[in-house]
């Protein structure tokens, strides 16, 4: 459910929804040397191209870096006690093996933001690539602003999903700090909307009707 809702909320306001994609646990291939190595990161986005292959209608089923010429620009992991090692970088890369997580994200695919959310704690970390590799940034009651995205990140308490307790989540906000609506808020508005419209109409009508009784 948590990549679900940032996927959901992910609405940099300088892109339209296809030119926006997003992987979860989604194969990264990352190096032509050994084209079978991948990671699979919780989340990640892209920005700047589509859903769908750019040689054919189909829909991505995994994400090449080498052949495609937009890299993400933020992923997101999910710490858990058998990741955690890897996510947070402590773990060495071994000859002739994949190299961790951290190593791929920072020095080979080179991805500008690396965000770590961990859901027991509700504690999120998030990292800055600078050219002496990832810096973690300061955030502001939980919250960061992506100057580039015209978007933030920052932890809401809430339900999302009927199937949930309220509990923290990551989603994102925008320009004046409200969080931007995920689909089942969507709705709960459009019909608000739509009930708001509705009493308005029989408003009116019972104003016709009394002018016609008058």
């Amino acid at each position: 459910l948590q990549p679900m809702l940032l996927e959901e909320t992910f609405r940099p306001p300088d892109y339209a929804v296809n030119q926006l994609f997003m992987g979860t646990d989604l194969n990264l291939y990352y190096d032509t040397q050994h084209e079978s190595w991948h990671k699979r990161p919780d989340w990640f986005a892209v920005v700047g191209t589509t859903r769908l292959y750019k040689h054919s209608q189909d829909s991505r089923r995994s994400y090449v870096i080498w052949d495609e010429p937009v890299t993400p620009v933020i992923v997101v992991e999910l710490l858990s006690p058998s990741t955690a090692a890897e996510d947070l970088g402590r773990t060495k890369a071994k000859e002739n093996q994949p190299p961790p997580k951290w190593e791929v994200y920072e020095r080979i695919v080179k991805i500008p933001y690396y965000a770590i959310f961990d859901g027991h704690t509700d504690e999120l970390q998030l990292f800055h690539l600078t050219p002496q590799g990832y810096r973690e940034v300061s955030l502001s009651n939980n919250r960061f602003w992506f100057k580039e995205l015209k978007l933030g990140l920052g932890l809401w308490q809430g339900v999302y999903d009927i199937a949930t307790a309220k509990r923290v989540w990551l989603r994102w906000y925008d320009a004046a700090g409200n969080w931007i609506p995920n689909k089942d808020e969507k709705t709960a508005y459009q019909t608000q909307l739509t009930k708001q419209e509705r009493q308005r109409a029989d408003q009116a009508e019972q104003r016709a009707a009394q002018e016609r009784h008058r």
